[in-house]
């Protein structure tokens, strides 16, 4: 798949910024390609304190949500906290029910099977909550679509409150003129809504959910840092969720990371235990890569209440077999994936599917795993992706999607052949009834929008820094950009001519590509390279010849002449301290 390799050239007065500011120039400019224009905002990016949240009570209907919870459990009710499967879901049922119990209120979380009903809020958790004597129904991480279950619950006599992130469900009359559903609930808590003046849209459920308990706290008179617990908890669903890490987003992890590591909560530190997770050392990478995907991997294979059990366990002894049961399930869940990628990889080169703008492919994976599939064809494409499985009572499907184009407004316009969906721009579930699918294939793909630009991916360098500028003082500067993630990402630097000195794959899987490399000034380097490294070596044989990449393996003289974008690190052993740089993207140059 062809890149697109942009070097970012933004003009601005760097060195005055950076004199004022108090970094380095270099930093500046990295500051300015992520958003940031004016010194204020430049300062708020490197320096952001917590003051810099915005007020809850921003947030439309968060106000009125907490009073209707705080006036339930003051009068001796009991709170359904209808939750969903993944990470978002289960940590923002968390701070809900820790919140509520702190207060002194009774609380139980009832989460949707997903093969048997599917994301979201159903009628057999309203029946199941009606018989357990629930007199306040709320909602996390969903609820948003869910009108008729909403309804029901009213009807029950149940006070409802819905907390969500996930877009507003909208109808278009004539003209194009958009027409906004909520659900019948006392309260409804979306900064999505159009109504809601809350300045940063992007939070997830669980920094929605850490909302609403900001104003309960407050009216109850709780301390303010009784809410760290929970800001620890909103920052690991907004980084496993795959949020923005801009604006409020940013500061949520930011400071949500230090709580996190020094947690009381023995599931997660068993789970950083079993893992090998250093607390000291925790980052967004950690939540990202390594535990999030274990609680995703119990919604997904198992019954989340693994999780809930997990995270609500009294000692280490009750928790360290659910984490490691946790851990094993995610193993499982990678293998699984692995041969779902291979399956749908085969199917579209057969069918040529890669044809349409946006792919359908069927597929016989575990349903839970469509998603993370259609993720990796999507890399692979880099078209939109749904991967459609076979469920318990028709057809099911999750799609990952590309920036040109966003997959819950086009599905909105395929609603009729639908029995339910929803979702973001970038990310989308749904549900079909098996005589539907062609249709939807065909639908899909009219008046998409896309262009043959739109599926290059676009690879945006900050700078071109050759490697001999590097050092340890510049490198540790960067960790002023932290924490990374989508939209915040890791600096990448670029250089055009690099020599192969010599080469090996190392790591327990070989999945790792040690490279010593050279650059024209004649200053050496170690390099890694973490992807998919048969491709890479292909690329070196096409490029520059049958044996090209043999004699790199074997340390000779080579032709291999190869432009890496890359960013830099310290590596550390044994005490010695060396800087290297890790390989993203890397193509042939032609010689000016």
């Amino acid at each position: 798949m062809r890149e697109k390799w942009i070097l970012e050239n933004k003009k601005a007065d760097f060195r005055g910024l950076a004199q004022k500011v108090g970094v380095s120039p270099l930093l500046i400019k990295l500051a300015i390609n992520r958003g940031a224009r004016s010194e204020e905002a430049i300062r708020e990016y490197f320096f952001g304190s917590r003051q810099s949240m915005y007020d809850p009570e921003l947030m439309k209907d968060a106000k009125k949500a907490a009073g209707l919870i705080l006036e339930n459990i003051r009068r001796g009710g009991r709170t359904g906290i209808a939750s969903d499967f993944d990470v978002d879901g289960i940590f923002s049922a968390l701070i809900l029910y820790r919140s509520i119990c702190r207060l002194g209120g009774r609380a139980k979380i009832y989460t949707p099977d997903r093969v048997a009903e599917g994301y979201g809020l159903n009628m057999r958790i309203v029946a199941e909550a009606k018989d357990d004597d629930v007199s306040l129904l709320l909602t996390c991480d969903n609820g948003i679509a869910a009108p008729e279950p909403v309804a029901w619950a009213r009807e029950q006599g149940m006070i409802t409150v819905v907390t969500d992130h996930h877009e507003v469900p909208f109808t278009e009359e004539d003209g194009g003129k958009r027409q906004y559903h909520l659900p019948p609930a006392h309260a409804v808590v979306n900064p999505r809504r159009t109504d809601c003046s809350y300045p940063w849209k992007g939070l997830c459920g669980a920094g929605v959910a850490y909302k609403v308990v900001q104003l309960l706290y407050r009216e109850a008179g709780i301390p303010e840092k009784e809410l760290d617990e929970f800001l620890a908890y909103a920052a690991m669903a907004t980084v496993a969720d795959v949020m923005d890490l801009t604006g409020e987003n940013r500061i949520i992890v930011r400071f949500g990371l230090r709580p996190l590591a020094e947690t009381g909560n023995v599931g997660l530190k068993a789970l950083m235990a079993v893992t090998g997770v250093d607390p000291a050392g925790l980052s967004s990478y950690h939540i990202g890569f390594v535990l999030g995907p274990c609680f995703n991997a119990a919604g997904r294979l198992a019954t989340v209440r693994q999780a809930f059990a997990l995270l609500l366990a009294g000692t280490m002894e009750e928790a360290m077999p659910i984490a490691l049961e946790l851990k094993e399930l995610n193993e499982s869940r990678k293998n699984m994936t692995t041969d779902g990628v291979e399956e749908g990889k085969r199917l579209i080169e057969e069918k040529e599917l890669y044809r349409l703008p946006v792919i359908v492919v069927r597929l016989s994976c575990h349903e839970s795993l469509a998603g993370i599939i259609a993720g990796r064809l999507r890399e692979t494409y880099g078209h939109p992706v749904y991967v459609i499985t076979n469920g318990e009572t028709g057809l099911k499907g999750s799609g990952r999607s590309i920036e040109a184009y966003s997959m819950f407004e086009h599905l909105q316009r395929c609603g009729d052949l639908l029995t339910r969906f929803g979702g973001h721009p970038m990310a989308a579930g749904l549900s079909l009834p098996e005589e539907n699918f062609d249709s939807f294939v065909r639908r899909i793909n009219e008046d998409t929008g896309l262009v043959e630009e739109d599926f290059h991916p676009v690879v945006r360098i900050d700078a071109a820094v050759p490697i001999s500028m590097l050092s340890e003082e510049g490198i540790g500067e960067l960790e002023l950009l932290e924490p990374t993630g989508k939209a915040n990402r890791k600096p990448l630097f670029a250089e055009q001519h690099f020599a192969l000195r010599s080469g090996r794959i190392m790591g327990k899987n070989r999945n790792v590509l040690k490279l010593q490399v050279q650059n024209s000034e004649g200053c050496v380097m170690d390099a890694l390279f973490y992807d998919d490294i048969e491709t890479f070596e292909k690329y070196v044989e096409q490029e520059f010849g049958t044996g090209a990449m043999e004699a790199v393996y074997r340390g000779q003289p080579n032709p291999v002449d190869l432009g890496f974008v890359y960013y830099p690190s310290v590596n550390e052993y044994r005490g010695a301290r060396t800087l290297q740089i890790v390989i993203k993207h890397y193509c042939r140059i032609a010689r000016s």
